[in-house]
């Protein structure tokens, strides 16, 4: 009894976390009328209630068709949005996982003021070191390029931090016996510490896309040209009595999430639990 009664909570936070992206499906296959007669409510601040459908009565690809073939700009925000965020994982590896490395396998002065000012820093919102970045962009003639949002993101704090609980959990007698067998810190670092440490590596890499991604604030500051603008701009940009298509937008730029998150869901996991447990 206890058990079906477990199945049927779990069952019914499914369907509710799977709500959005029927919604997003059903009204993305939807035409204008028909959307509009389900949420005139909404839109035109009618009295009543809006309705929707699990299924549309007259299902169309022409919000499909319009995304693909009128909307140049989508597409164009799409590639902005794919530069900023493979910038910045790239940003990330080159300087965060050394940083990791070095914060996790070295005796370095000050290691728990520094470790503590990681954990700091993670906690700190955009708004409070907006000010203070924007002064140091605009003083590198940074400003309104696609390196203003890349530049301040390559330095996040919360990758070096997960990447770090992995290497703290390999063991120093392996590495031990590795400057034994005569290899170097390097060879070390790539050999040993790389491999045993990916699933810290791959989950944290997995959080960030899906955080720059989606990254609104620092764009919405930092870039002024429209044409440098990611997706997480243009989607509220859409004009009103463009339900369908805003739905069919949103949906596509769902979908690499979704692919990264499927394909990283198990370093994902590894990740949380890291993360979680104390050191």
């Amino acid at each position: 009894m206890k058990k079906a009664i477990v199945i049927t909570i779990l069952v019914l936070f499914g369907a509710l976390t799977a709500a959005p992206l029927v919604f997003l499906v059903c009204g993305s296959l939807m035409g204008s009328g028909e959307l509009a007669e389900y949420l005139a409510p909404v839109l035109e601040s009618t009295k009543g209630y809006a309705r929707w459908r699990l299924f549309p009565l007259y299902p169309t690809l022409r919000n499909l068709v319009e995304l693909c073939f009128d909307s140049p700009e989508f597409f164009q925000m799409f590639w902005n949005t794919m530069k900023i965020t493979v910038g910045i994982l790239a940003g990330q590896l080159v300087f965060g996982l050394p940083s990791a490395w070095g914060l996790a396998r070295y005796p370095i002065p000050g290691k728990r003021f520094l470790y503590f000012l990681y954990i700091l820093l993670m906690m700190l919102p955009f708004q409070v070191t907006m000010l203070s970045q924007y002064l140091v962009l605009n003083r590198l003639h940074l400003m309104d390029t696609t390196w203003a949002v890349i530049v301040p993101g390559v330095f996040s704090t919360f990758s070096v931090f997960l990447m770090y609980r992995f290497f703290c959990g390999i063991p120093e007698e392996l590495l031990e016996a590795a400057r034994i067998d005569g290899a170097g810190e390097w060879k070390i670092f790539w050999a040993i510490g790389v491999p045993l440490g990916s699933s810290g590596i791959f989950s944290a890499l997995v959080l960030q896309f899906l955080e720059c991604f989606s990254m609104m604030e620092q764009p919405l500051v930092f870039l002024q040209t429209k044409k440098l603008w990611p997706l997480s701009l243009y989607l509220p940009e859409i004009k009103e009595g463009q339900t369908g298509f805003a739905l069919c937008c949103s949906l596509v730029a769902l979908l690499p999430a979704l692919c990264v998150f499927g394909m990283g869901q198990q370093y994902l996991e590894l990740g949380i639990t890291a993360a979680a447990v104390k050191e």
